[in-house]
């Protein structure tokens, strides 16, 4: 009797993988690879946008500039300055109803060139770097590195590079201490084993021809550069030159059932997001894809979620339905739902003294949603409303999509934020809902292939409804 009580009161957390069936395996397999390879060629943020451009493009979607006036079923897009992105498909209901949004970021945690990085110390050449977001730096050494980026020279001339994805590439390290000589360094507590100023990305050792004279080594580099680039050093200063793990996205685990990859905090959201829009044909409720940038610090910056550049998007799209007036925008926010679609904290069995089990994200178990985000006493948080809550609950039980709600960490541990924020502040109805992640902003993080296509059908549903 108590059993028969406890199946119909109790909100059991159950893996997600007990009830699929090979159709659903199929689909899951499918979309993980889709993911993983999309993630290989899309490591930063510049790399995402054009990425997603060229999907969009062969789905139907024309940037918005492109349009004199839209209708009902138009598919549209705008690049922010080839590191943000908005997607939309225009819907049948009036805009004035509301926007159905999902949003979230497509840069993560690295290593940037500093503006004047190249330099040679005592047979060495470095590029140094200024870290980009919240990374624990140790991490950072003794793993392979890569570096992508662009470069614009005086004329406005863009060159692109990447060196150190491809096997016949070579690739980069940031060097540490032996044990045998490192007493002193693993006395220190951890954060400061190693510092900021010591993540420098060794780059070469062989000087220039053999001559005498100084910085050879150097010149050897920047000749190097020079004949495959056409830079001088100058150039390096008018650069976005990031650095980034050389690992590729792979199956975890003896049953594949697992994905390890650099930067799914938050591309994981992201992709799936993008994924769910390109399938869509038509909607009830105008539906936005935000792709964003700069989230890991801050959303600042004019390609960042705190700039007006979406709010220039939207504005875009009243003009060109022939309907904008005096304060249309702040109706169409206030009446508007969102995803954040950012990522969660997965439990760790390891490290279970920073979670509450009761209100963590597990990995296998469905999508996780986060009422709130912020830290100890809800600081910086986006609280959602209960309606809201109930609302988002309704459209992903009645389409039999698994999902659990949670909190980041125990209160008073820490606590993190997202865009979520920034939308609300407009108005607009806003939730967190992501993927459970292990090893956040390491680089290697861990996510559950289930979890992966829970996403994809929780975003596909929410634009649907």
């Amino acid at each position: 009797m108590s059993e028969e009580l406890k199946n119909k009161l109790f909100d059991k957390k159950e893996s997600g993988w007990k009830k699929i069936n090979e159709d659903e395996k199929t689909k899951i397999a499918e979309l993980s690879k889709k993911y993983m390879d999309f993630l290989n060629k899309s490591k930063t943020e510049r790399e995402f946008v054009k990425n997603a451009r060229k999907l969009a493009d062969e789905h139907g979607y024309k940037d918005i500039m492109e349009f004199s006036s839209l209708k009902p079923g138009d598919k549209i897009y705008f690049i922010n300055r080839n590191k943000s992105m908005y997607l939309a498909i225009i819907g049948t209901e009036n805009i004035e109803n509301g926007l159905h949004i999902i949003g979230s970021h497509v840069d993560s945690p690295r290593l940037d060139l500093k503006p004047n990085p190249l330099c040679e110390d005592t047979g060495l050449a470095y590029f140094t770097t200024h870290y980009y977001g919240g990374i624990k730096k140790y991490q950072w050494t003794t793993i392979p590195l890569s570096i992508h980026g662009t470069i614009v020279k005086t004329n406005g001339e863009k060159i692109d590079i990447c060196i150190g994805e491809d096997e016949n590439d070579p690739i980069f390290t940031i060097t540490d201490l032996l044990p045998h000589l490192a007493q002193d360094q693993m006395q220190k507590k951890l954060k400061d084993g190693i510092d900021g100023e010591d993540l420098k990305l060794l780059i070469g050792s062989i000087p220039y021809n053999d001559e005498k004279g100084t910085d050879l080594i150097k010149l050897n580099i920047l000749n190097i550069l020079n004949k495959k680039y056409g830079i001088t050093e100058a150039d390096l200063s008018s650069s976005e030159i990031e650095v980034v793990p050389a690992f590729k996205a792979r199956s975890l685990g003896l049953d594949e059932s697992l994905i390890a990859a650099y930067g799914q905090d938050d591309k994981v959201c992201a992709y799936t997001s993008l994924a769910a829009m390109l399938e869509l044909e038509s909607v009830k409720n105008t539906a936005v894809c935000i792709l964003s940038d700069k989230e890991e610090i801050g959303s600042v910056g004019n390609t960042g979620m705190e700039s007006h550049m979406f709010d220039f998007f939207i504005s875009e799209i009243l003009n060109k339905l022939g309907i904008n007036k005096p304060n249309l925008l702040d109706k169409v926010f206030c009446f508007s739902k969102m995803l954040s679609s950012d990522v969660d904290a997965g439990f760790d069995p390891i490290y279970a003294s920073v979670s509450d089990k009761h209100n963590a994200g597990f990995l296998g178990k469905g999508i996780s949603i986060n009422k709130y985000t912020g830290s100890r006493g809800k600081s910086g948080a986006s609280d959602a409303n209960a309606e809201y809550v109930a609302w988002v609950r309704n459209v992903l039980e009645k389409n039999d999509i698994k999902y659990q709600i949670a909190e980041l960490g125990k209160v008073d541990i820490g606590g993190g934020g997202t865009i979520a924020y920034i939308i609300a502040n407009k108005g607009a109805d806003v939730i967190d809902c992501g993927v459970p992640v292990l090893s956040m902003h390491a680089p290697y993080e861990v996510t559950s292939k289930y979890d992966v296509y829970s996403a994809y059908k929780a975003y596909t549903a929410f634009w649907k409804e």
